[in-house]
This record gives C-alpha cells, sequence and structure tokens, in this order.
C-alpha cells in the first residue's frame, strides 16, 4: 500500500474538517493537555452516535476553517480561529451540549507527579502507616514532613501540603509520592470554550438552572426599575411604583387642600376621628390574637384554677387550726 503524501493527509484532513463544520452547528473547543492516545480512544467510544472527536495541528485547523469560511460565506465560523490555542481538539455534537461536557468529564486517568509538572491542584499527603522501613526517613526530613517509627515502620503523624497549585513538582516530592504509591493528579479532555450556531460562551453557562436564570433575570428587572425611577424615566418594570408614587402625591395633596377623591374621604374621616379606625381595626386584632394566644389563653385558665385551688387550702388549714 502506497503511503499517502504530506499534501494528500492534509487535503484529506482539510475535507473531513469542512464536511463536519457543514454537518455540526455546535463544538466543544477542548484541551487536551497529558491526555494518552488510548484515553483519547475510550472517550471517541464514549461519544460514539451524536459526537465527533477531532484532533489536529492549530495551523492546519486555522487554515481549513478560514477557507471553509471564504468558500461558504460563513463568517461566523471564524469564531473558533481565536479558540485554537495550545493542544486543544473539537468535538462536534448534535447532542445536549451540557450531557456531552459531563460525558467528556467521566474520562478521567489518574497519574503520576512527575518532575517540572506545574500542579492543578493541592497535594495532601494523609497522616498513617506508610508501610516504609525507618532507612527511607531522609525523604520525610527533606520535606519536613514529621514522621515517628512505629512496629518498624515510618508513619506520618499529621496531613502534610507537600505542593501547592501552581507550583512546579520537585524530584523529592515526586520520589515521595512515588513510594507512598499515590497518583494525585488526574488528567482529561477539558472543554474550555463553546460553539454554538456562530456563538462562543464559557462553558460555565452550561452548569446554569432555571434558579440561577430567574434569579438573573430578577435582578436585571430589579436594575431597571432603579434606573427608570431614579430618571423619572417610565418603563414596564417601574409603572407599578410610579403609580403608588403617584398615587400618594394626589392623596397628600387632597388631605392637604379642598379638593378630594372616594379614596381621600376616607383617609379624611380617620384623621378626623382616629376612634373610627380603632373601632374598624379592633375586630381584626382580637382575631389575630385568639389565633395566635389561643394556647396561652388556656394556660391563664390552669394557673387561675391552681391559684384557686390554693387558696381553698389555705382557707382549710386555718378552719383546722381554729377548730382545735
Amino acid at each position: 500500500m502506497v503511503k499517502p503524501t504530506k499534501t494528500e493527509r492534509k487535503a484529506t484532513y482539510d475535507g473531513k474538517l469542512c464536511k463536519l463544520l457543514d454537518i455540526y452547528s455546535q463544538i466543544l473547543i477542548v484541551a487536551a493537555d497529558n491526555v494518552g492516545s488510548n484515553q483519547l480512544q475510550n472517550i471517541r467510544k464514549g461519544l460514539r452516535g451524536d459526537s465527533v472527536v477531532l484532533m489536529g495541528k492549530n495551523t492546519m485547523m486555522k487554515r481549513s476553517i478560514r477557507a471553509h469560511a471564504e468558500k461558504t460565506g460563513n463568517a461566523d465560523i471564524l469564531n473558533l480561529v481565536p479558540l485554537l490555542v495550545g493542544n486543544v481538539g473539537l468535538i462536534f455534537t448534535k447532542g445536549d451540549l451540557k450531557e456531552v461536557s459531563e460525558e467528556v468529564g467521566k474520562y478521567k486517568v489518574g497519574a503520576p507527579a512527575r518532575v517540572g509538572l506545574i500542579a492543578p491542584i493541592d497535594v495532601i499527603v494523609p497522616p498513617g502507616n506508610t508501610g516504609l522501613d525507618p532507612s527511607q526517613t531522609s525523604f520525610f526530613q527533606v520535606l519536613n514532613i514529621p514522621t515517628k517509627i512505629n512496629k518498624g515502620t515510618v508513619e506520618i503523624i499529621t496531613p502534610v501540603e507537600l505542593i501547592k497549585k501552581g507550583d512546579k513538582v520537585g524530584s523529592s516530592e515526586s520520589a515521595l509520592l512515588s513510594k507512598l504509591l499515590i497518583r494525585p493528579f488526574s488528567y482529561g479532555l477539558i472543554v474550555t470554550s463553546v460553539y454554538d450556531n456562530g456563538s462562543v460562551f464559557s462553558p460555565d453557562v452550561l452548569q446554569l438552572t432555571e434558579d440561577d436564570l430567574v434569579e438573573k433575570f430578577a435582578t436585571g428587572v430589579s436594575m431597571v426599575t432603579s434606573l427608570s425611577m431614579a430618571l423619572a424615566y417610565p418603563t414596564l418594570a417601574a409603572a407599578p411604583h410610579m403609580f403608588i408614587n403617584a398615587y400618594k402625591n394626589v392623596l397628600a395633596i387632597a388631605l392637604e387642600t379642598d379638593c378630594s377623591f372616594p379614596q381621600a374621604e376616607t383617609v379624611k374621616e380617620y384623621l378626623k376621628d382616629p376612634s373610627k379606625f380603632a373601632a374598624a381595626a379592633a375586630p381584626v386584632a382580637a382575631a389575630a390574637a385568639a389565633a395566635a394566644g389561643g394556647p396561652s389563653e388556656v394556660a391563664k385558665e390552669e394557673k387561675k384554677k391552681e391559684e384557686d385551688e390554693g387558696e381553698e387550702s389555705d382557707a382549710e388549714i386555718l378552719f383546722d387550726l381554729f377548730a382545735d
């Protein structure tokens, strides 16, 4: 079989990418640092059906995208070009973006802390028996890890933060973690950006729930209302508040002048004779007190009954004294 030339391979890749751009309108841009070929193959199998994973050199992908945009007149796909930085790949999908993103996140593989790697997380060595013989204490001393000898083995006394997130892994840290059989890191495809019908947004948007959207919408309405009230510019959100404020102003004018309207007459009557208001509010207050204070009334009755019984017993004692 004749091996295809470099030009032929580029043409084949270009045709494949352009075909995928025609078929799919949703694309996940994923970072593929420290992802092995077997792991990537498992991801392809897991997504098979409604998604396609495409890897390649950034320069080839950018060139193919620009050529396809020029050929089809679809300038929206040019939004993908600035996102192709570093070791990245493309996942074309017709499924739900959130579900596909979660499926990709399942395929993570544990990895040892190799020398020179940038730690993606904090690495904490837990306390407990290490199973190492006392001759290995030099590793712990170099890293200032408190230990003791217990039953012929080295035991770590307290939890120790060995590597901080963002720090480079040193040779001593790597050797110690290897001896303790700790694989602190896990690697997989990480979704960095989402492309959907020409729009590009952060993958964090996929985690938003209906409650989050309602909360953000309510916050926006509140801001629009505040701005409208401050500028005295009527909007649908501010209209109820403006009507209430206008009613208050008209009512204040009616109370200070002879101008009146039915609602103002009621307020004027209450101001002239507050006892009417007290009489109207009394039944409501009594009903509320009865509903809220029912158990307390029972307690009062019991207390009164106990006092009466106490008085009767005192009277009986005095009667017995005089009888003697």
